[in-house]
């Protein structure tokens, strides 16, 4: 019995790895069979438009999970209440537009990067500016994201966080390198039902650890951690209800409409009907799947309300679903939670940071005559090297305190000067190009000068300035609008004609 005993055991502790192995495994194979016969940038970056419906829908819902929704967003629900889902309320209302205004232009351009109708719409400095925007946003918002995961992963393994972050990176640049954006899409499908059943079925184990009726242990610890709605309005405090539902509106117009990660998704449809129907769809699938990793943090404060003796320290607050796992959860299932924890992070941005780059940057500005298989490499080569600059920022970001709202933070900074770019493209006739490097400059300055100058822990003792971090992508936005129409009267002659 004693040696049945240890290999029952034993089997147990293997599963720990042998689960997150063979879903790294799938990826790989699928990474083969996407890769193995593509010739030309067409291939890599937009899958020859063959990716169905459905996959894309998909794998959008895996992107924008991330490994951030599978660890923060419980240790937000867990450390503060659910008011996160405000934003997602605007965020709802942002891929309707998205849908109705981005997705239509983009297709009648016949983009391979978002910021070709840049390009279309002003001039090449505009798409030159977008593209760069881009790719600084996306390295710092990116590498947020894989701290994230590396971070849960290094608990969950007893590995030091350095180690996580280099296997994750490897991984990365090894499996889109070959496979492409037709890898990612199918890859994001499978990692989103993956999502799905380890949400799930860590829901219901937590559950099942909790004693008696879950209600008089919600309240009476200091805070409302069911509090949905902040109705108060003013400047000075984060997540108020008119801030979220702005914030979570612009963000979303950004994120889905500007940012070639997840719009290359939807650009490898063949139609823009499916395209849209992908999007409108991602609303209802990535509901329910905030909703239970919410719970699961809910959970864990009842959890560690009855049994205050295994509660994390303070400062590990960020890291409660992977100290719960390793202290309660059987090995098998911190396999399951360490696979999803994978899944989230090697969908990572490499494949949309290497399109921009090579169409945007490289193509017309270093080498604009060379043959599909000479961009192909470089694209590849892109792969890599922006992979490991995502490691380095992801080693940056270990200090961090709430990685979910820092992740909006640093996107803010140049989301509201691309966002407002494309919104006077779409939504007015005005002319404007130079014009628009300019004031895409000014305002990510003046959002990054406001972020610092309203945070705490940045630099300065205290705030100097009571803003609430909400309002920086909407003020980013409108001010690039408004800067960028004024600007075009003096850089940007003749009116109407523009500057190449």
């Amino acid at each position: 019995m004693p040696e049945d005993n240890i290999t029952v055991q034993a089997f147990a502790g293997s599963l720990k790895y042998v689960i997150p192995a063979a879903a790294v495994g799938v990826l790989f194979l699928i990474a083969y069979l996407s890769g193995r016969r593509q010739g030309d940038t067409t291939d890599f970056f937009l899958g020859g438009r063959k990716v169905p419906g459905v996959v894309a829908c998909l794998s959008f819902v895996a992107t924008e999970v991330s490994a951030a929704t599978i660890t923060a967003v419980p240790a937000t629900a867990y450390t503060e209440n659910w008011q996160y889902l405000q934003y997602f309320v605007g965020s709802a209302i942002a891929r309707v537009l998205v849908a109705l205004l981005f997705i239509p232009a983009f297709y009648r351009c016949e983009c391979t990067t978002v910021y070709q109708f840049l390009r279309n719409r002003f001039g090449s400095a505009t798409q030159y500016c977008g593209s760069g925007f881009f790719l600084v946003g996306r390295l710092l918002g990116s590498g947020v994201r894989l701290y994230a995961a590396a971070g849960a992963v290094a608990v969950l393994m007893g590995l030091d966080l350095r180690l996580a972050i280099l296997l994750f990176t490897l991984v990365g640049i090894v499996f889109i390198g070959f496979g492409g954006v037709k890898a990612v899409a199918w890859t994001g499908a499978f990692e989103a039902l993956v999502f799905f059943s380890v949400g799930f079925v860590l829901l219901g184990f937590i559950y099942s650890r909790i004693s008696g009726p879950i209600g008089p242990w919600l309240w009476g610890g200091g805070h409302d951690p069911l509090k949905l709605w902040n109705l108060t309005f003013n400047f000075s405090d984060d997540g108020t209800l008119p801030g979220a539902l702005l914030n979570g509106l612009f963000v979303g117009l950004a994120v889905f409409g500007t940012d070639q990660e997840l719009m290359q998704r939807l650009l490898a449809v063949r139609t823009r009907r499916a395209s849209q129907q992908a999007l409108l769809t991602t609303i209802v699938a990535v509901l329910p799947l905030a909703v239970c990793y919410l719970g699961i943090g809910t959970l864990l404060y009842v959890f560690y309300r009855q049994n205050p003796g295994l509660a994390p320290g303070p400062g590990e607050s960020k890291q409660v679903l992977s100290i719960f796992a390793v202290g309660v959860m059987p090995l098998a299932m911190q396999g399951l939670l360490l696979a999803g924890i994978v899944m989230a992070s090697i969908d990572s941005p490499l494949a949309s940071l290497s399109s921009s780059f090579v169409t945007d940057l490289y193509r017309p500005l270093i080498r604009k005559s060379a043959g599909e298989r000479h961009y192909l490499m470089v694209a590849r080569l892109g792969v890599a090297g922006f992979g490991l600059v995502l490691g380095c920022i992801a080693w940056l970001c270990r200090d961090a305190k709430n990685i979910l709202w820092l992740a909006f933070q640093v996107f803010s900074i140049t989301g509201g000067s691309l966002l407002g770019v494309f919104l006077l493209g779409l939504l007015t006739r005005v002319r404007s190009n130079r014009a628009n490097v300019a004031a895409m400059i000014i305002s990510s300055l003046t959002t990054l000068s406001l972020l610092l100058l309203s945070r705490e822990d940045l630099f300065v003792p205290g705030k100097l300035l009571n803003l609430g971090w909400d309002w920086l992508i909407v003020i980013g936005t409108l001010l690039t609008m408004a800067l960028s129409v004024l600007l075009s009267r003096v850089l940007d002659k003749p009116a109407g004609t523009p500057q190449p």
